[in-house]
């Protein structure tokens, strides 16, 4: 049996690569977190795995916190040694996971991506003449218009429209329903293709979005098209579906300091979520659209 913690270390990788058959990168990463283990039982002179405790954990991950090392390594050096820990419990090396109840320092949240307002004008700047470039632009006018989620944009029905009363019925997630407002450039551009959609879709299809077979969009074809027409307007970024939705929070709350209407508008159940975008105080819900998204302002 082995006498030294760099001798189960050994061991348990060899564990490793026999029984769980890791990536050659997820390997790479227990080798180096595990060789940051034996180095600090080295420093502190515990050979003995029966040593190890919750303290000794924890001094080591708030030692590589405090060298420099990002929240979600530690979180990840932390993994691999609860991992190990398990091992040796099994092995009978040790009575109980000394990392079981360690927690690694909170990675701070980043702000999502979003495009500013003239960036986006530019990808939205489209002369759509073909069918597919008329849909294209209208499904993103309404996903920046709307803040939709990508599966909010496919699983749209002409009858979730109301064009006359310039609003949008979407199914969000866990089945909650919302009434959306939709700005004036994204009624525009719905109304084009839905003038144009009877020419591509097939007669018995609901979608409100449909291919180039006739059928409901696929949510890879979205991210596909919203890619090309990036890489045609000449934004020189990558743009995904969920940057419309990233875009249209930043604004508003940039705009409106509304961080409740955001959060509504958005369909998150917990405001938490909402504050990933800003930290900003509260107004009122009315005046959040028409008075303060980029594209719903009355020239």
């Amino acid at each position: 049996m082995p006498s030294s913690i760099a001798d189960w270390i050994t061991r348990f990788r060899r564990h490793l690569a026999t029984e769980r058959r890791l990536s050659p990168h997820t390997d790479t990463n227990y080798a180096r977190d595990l060789a940051a283990l034996a180095r600090y039982c080295a420093q502190e002179h515990i050979t003995d795995p029966a040593r190890l405790d919750a303290q000794h954990v924890r001094l080591f991950a708030a030692r590589a916190h405090a060298a420099g090392l990002a929240p979600r390594s530690v979180q990840r050096r932390l993994s691999a040694v609860r991992s190990f820990c398990r091992f040796l419990v099994r092995e009978g090396a040790i009575a109980a996971n000394p990392a079981h109840d360690v927690k690694a320092p909170k990675a701070g949240k980043r702000l999502p991506a979003a495009l500013d307002p003239d960036r986006m004008s530019q990808l939205l700047n489209i002369t759509a003449v073909e069918p597919l470039a008329v849909r294209d632009r209208a499904l993103m006018e309404l996903a920046y218009s709307s803040g939709l989620r990508l599966a909010e944009i496919v699983g749209l029905d002409l009858r979730d429209l109301d064009a006359g009363d310039r609003t949008v019925r979407v199914l969000g997630k866990g089945g909650k329903t919302r009434i959306l407002p939709v700005g004036r450039p994204a009624l525009a551009a719905m109304r084009a293709w839905l003038a144009t959609r009877p020419g591509l879709a097939k007669a018995d299809e609901p979608a409100l979005f449909v291919g180039r077979n006739g059928r409901r969009i696929g949510a890879r074809a979205v991210q596909q098209r919203v890619a090309y027409w990036a890489r045609r307007q000449g934004l020189g970024v990558h743009v995904h579906p969920h940057l419309f939705r990233h875009s249209f929070a930043t604004h508003l709350l940039e705009s409106s300091r509304d961080l409740r209407g955001v959060q509504e508008l958005l369909g998150h159940a917990d405001i938490s979520t909402t504050q990933v975008y800003t930290h900003l105080d509260f107004q009122h819900l009315a005046r959040i659209y028409d008075a303060a998204h980029p594209r719903a302002r009355k020239k």
